[in-house]
């Protein structure tokens, strides 16, 4: 009892990144010592990929430090079963080795034993229960929703065949493929979240597939009538077809999407400087016009009264237009807090500072967080903030050229005014 609790007290006050880079250290020298060409998949390359799926997974869901380490630990001892006792239930060896590791580094007994049961709970079927476990056997199972999907499967075969010394036929190889994605789910929100729309996608075009080459193979061994196989085929190559050309035009409509906000947002960005720019001058050439008038003027209007009419006209043309250009160019700032039942309900435009610049960084993480992982949210806060942008533009332009109206015929009447007043 008091040797556990001294174990608890060693492994807190141990730092859990320098522990981390031991067993790092040690997990990368055990492939080292025991190398095997064979290992195309399994090896080293694919362990850091493990420990790199976990780290957005991590982030994602914020865990703390000690899970954090819980979770890189299994992932890093994840596969060294497989060393020593080949594919199978090397999660039950890989456990066994990290128990002995961590307890010549004085982890805790509680510690080893949560780590052993995320690498236990990679088995299929999945028997996840704790936070750690679920994001242990997500990212297990990450590539399956990534596009890497088809290049690491053909390397997974490629070790199979290679430590059973036996050629797996393609049918058999995507059958047992189909049934790894059926059996296996993600459970974790980051992972449903981003991954399972590609997922879903790699399944279906498997089994597609699938079914194309089983109706041919049981057309040759005679189960079907030509008829019915060649019917079967086309309806199946129309599948297959349809499957395609709806991926191409989903690429095409998201690059077309995608372009047409990023054109939106710069052609508003353009027409703001524009406004200003021409905000800008008007405001000069008016502040040049009443220093004039007032250095000229002012002091000869006792001696010629006629000419003060004219003047006084000048002066509040020159005003109006600068009072106009100057509110074209104001900024109106809102109160730069939002909320998270907001964020909830997707109504703050997180793209605009305006939104959030008196907010602190983590309820602004959270938010951007939310967004980026809600494709509605994401797209409906760049509707939003073109919405936003376009009312800005209108209201400017409506103030520049109230502005440039007020110039141009206050000039006119002016000078007429002015050469009355000289000959009448």
């Amino acid at each position: 009892m008091n040797q556990t609790t001294s174990d608890k007290k060693k492994t807190s006050a141990m730092n859990y990144q320098d522990l981390l880079k031991e067993v790092a250290g040690h997990v990368i020298l055990l492939f080292i010592q025991n190398p095997d060409e064979r290992r195309y998949y399994h090896n080293l390359t694919h362990v850091a990929g493990l420990v790199e799926a976990a780290k957005k997974i991590n982030a994602y869901h914020q865990v703390d430090e000690r899970e954090n380490f819980i979770t890189s630990t299994a992932l890093w001892f994840l596969d060294t079963g497989i060393i020593f006792e080949g594919m199978g239930f090397h999660q039950t060896k890989s456990a066994e080795l990290v128990e002995n590791f961590l307890k010549t580094q004085g982890v805790d007994d509680g510690t080893i034993d949560e780590i052993k049961n995320c690498l236990l709970a990679t088995s299929l079927p999945q028997k996840a229960v704790s936070l750690t476990e679920k994001i242990v056997c997500d990212a297990q199972i990450f590539y399956c929703g990534t596009p890497t999907f088809k290049e690491e499967t053909r390397l997974l075969r490629k070790e199979a065949e290679a430590l059973t010394g036996t050629t797996i036929s393609n049918m058999e190889w995507r059958a047992q493929t189909i049934e790894l994605l059926e059996n296996s789910h993600y459970l974790t929100d980051y992972c449903r979240l981003t991954l399972n729309k590609t997922k879903e996608e790699n399944l279906s075009a498997l089994k597609i597939k699938h079914e194309i080459k089983m109706r041919k193979e049981n057309s040759v061994a005679g189960k079907l009538t030509d008829d019915l196989i060649a019917l079967k085929a086309v309806e199946l190559n129309e599948r297959t077809d349809d499957y395609v050309k709806q991926l191409k035009k989903s690429k095409h409509h998201l690059r077309g999407v995608q372009t047409m906000f990023k054109n939106s947002s710069s052609n508003h960005q353009r027409l703001s400087v524009m406004a200003d720019n021409k905000a800008f001058i008007m405001i000069s050439v008016n502040s040049i016009i009443i220093s004039v008038a007032i250095g000229l003027y002012i002091g000869k209007l006792v001696q010629k009264s006629n000419l003060v009419l004219p003047t006084i006209l000048l002066l509040g043309v020159s005003v109006v237009a600068i009072i106009y250009s100057v509110l074209a160019t104001r900024p109106n700032i809102p109160n730069g807090t939002f909320t998270r039942e907001q964020i909830d309900q997707k109504t703050v435009n997180l793209l605009f500072f305006g939104s959030f610049y008196k907010m602190d960084l983590p309820e602004f993480e959270y938010g951007i967080k939310q967004m980026m992982n809600d494709s509605e949210f994401l797209y409906g806060s760049l509707i939003k903030d073109i919405y936003g942008q376009g009312r800005i533009l209108g209201r400017k332009f409506r103030l520049l050229r109230i502005s440039y109206n007020v110039f141009m015929y206050g000039m006119a009447i002016s000078v007429i005014a002015y050469i009355v007043a000289a000959f009448f």
